[in-house]
């Protein structure tokens, strides 16, 4: 009997001591991580970046610079102040999240950039402002699905193969259910440790999906307060809902994010957003409509039919031309038009870059679709066409097609 008490007290300290290790492991310093680039304002002519320290850090900034390959990175720096907030973890710690926007920066010109407090201090990344709006220059750019489980040992493989790929992408598209257990910090050390320096040279463009959310102690739908504190984004959306449903216009696109969770939850958010994505849609001199949202218009299974997508929402992207709208949720790959598509209509895909699967047992609203292959799309975009692409993970081409203006 004491051989097998001893055995469970040390198996039992053992397991203490893994969670303690996986606790600890992303835990912050006085040294600048998570270092995410997005944009609050005109990706010509503004770049926001947000990092994280420990407590200890009260007065953060940032400097940044033409890039002029010089190694001489002190001259002709400009620095900017950062805005801090503390975030209170789950996991009882206070964090401190801290955003600085560079302004007044001239389109089409890549800048050097480092953040920290004056002592500690990140690398110099590099990133490249957008064209003028008036432009007709090409770019691409890359989205992805779910990322969601295991990010760290199997999702990074996929966000890293789109970046050896599309490594001149000018920004990334998350679909939603980034991380699995909402507020849970860890989660989120293994979501940046997978893009590693990635986002701090690629901006994020994110919209937040089901597994973003939480219910606190009065049962209220909640958002992650980590999404607020890493992403710096657009204020242009709805009141109440300006960190997850904003748009912006990149050279000739119009980048659009819905919270698709509050869409299928909260009445008044839905008609709120279907308010405010009218105006925006009519308001809209860009060549090109991209909408991306986590719950998808056409479902790949017959447990998941979000009805109200296609009788509020699709009919506005029938209205407006739209002419992509990329999700997730599924768990696996379709793309197509629908089964009741408009001239006007939109291609819907869903995407899946993680390695949680489901099977795809709908009716076959979709003209290609797989499973159990996680994948990454690059989308290529100039003033007359629109060029999609979808890779396997070992970066085997499966799915592409082309959009004419």
């Amino acid at each position: 009997m004491n051989l097998i008490f001893r055995a469970g007290i040390l198996a039992c300290l053992l397991l203490f001591n893994v969670a303690v290790l996986c606790a600890q492991e992303f835990q912050p310093s006085g040294y600048p991580d998570r270092v995410t680039l997005t944009w609050s304002a005109d990706p010509a002519t503004t770049q926001t970046v947000t990092w994280r320290t420990d407590a200890t850090v009260n007065r953060a900034k940032a400097q940044f610079k033409k890039e002029d390959a010089s190694p001489d990175m002190e001259h002709g720096i400009e620095e900017f102040p950062a805005t801090t907030r503390s975030l209170a973890t789950k996991e009882g710690r206070e964090d401190r999240y801290h955003h600085a926007t560079f302004k007044g920066l001239q389109p089409a010109t890549v800048y050097i950039y480092r953040v920290g407090d004056g002592e500690h201090w990140s690398e110099w990344y590099q990133f490249r402002t957008a064209d003028a709006a008036d432009g007709n220059s090409t770019f691409s750019f890359v989205y992805l699905g779910d990322g969601q489980n295991d990010l760290k040992s199997r999702w990074s493989r996929t966000v890293r193969q789109a970046f050896r790929q599309q490594s001149d992408a000018r920004f990334i598209i998350h679909a939603g259910d980034l991380i699995n257990r909402s507020n849970t910090d860890s989660e989120w050390g293994e979501w940046h440790y997978g893009t590693s320096f990635i986002h701090g040279m690629i901006p994020a463009v994110p919209t937040p999906g089901n597994h973003e959310y939480f219910r606190d102690d009065n049962e209220q739908l909640t958002l992650d307060p980590h999404w607020a504190a890493q992403f710096t984004l657009p204020t242009n959306g709805p009141d109440g809902m300006q960190e997850s449903v904003y748009y912006l216009d990149y050279q000739n696109v119009r980048i659009i994010s819905l919270n698709s969770q509050l869409i299928m939850l909260d009445e008044a958010a839905r008609s709120a957003q279907l308010q405010w994505l009218e105006a925006v849609l009519k308001d809209n001199a860009q060549r090109w409509t991209i909408v991306t949202m986590h719950h998808p218009v056409y479902s790949t299974s017959k447990r998941r039919d979000n009805a109200v997508l296609r009788e509020l929402f699709k009919p506005l992207f029938d209205r407006y031309g739209v002419d992509l709208v990329l999700q997730g949720h599924d768990h696996t790959y379709a793309r197509g038009k629908g089964p009741d598509a408009q001239p006007n209509s939109p291609v819907y895909v869903l995407s899946v870059a993680g390695p949680k699967m489901y099977e795809s047992d709908s009716d076959r609203w979709m003209d290609v679709s797989i499973t159990d292959i996680q994948l990454y799309q690059t989308i290529q975009v100039s003033n007359e066409t629109l060029e999609y692409k979808s890779y396997k993970v070992s970066g085997e081409l499966f799915d592409s097609f082309e959009l004419t203006k």
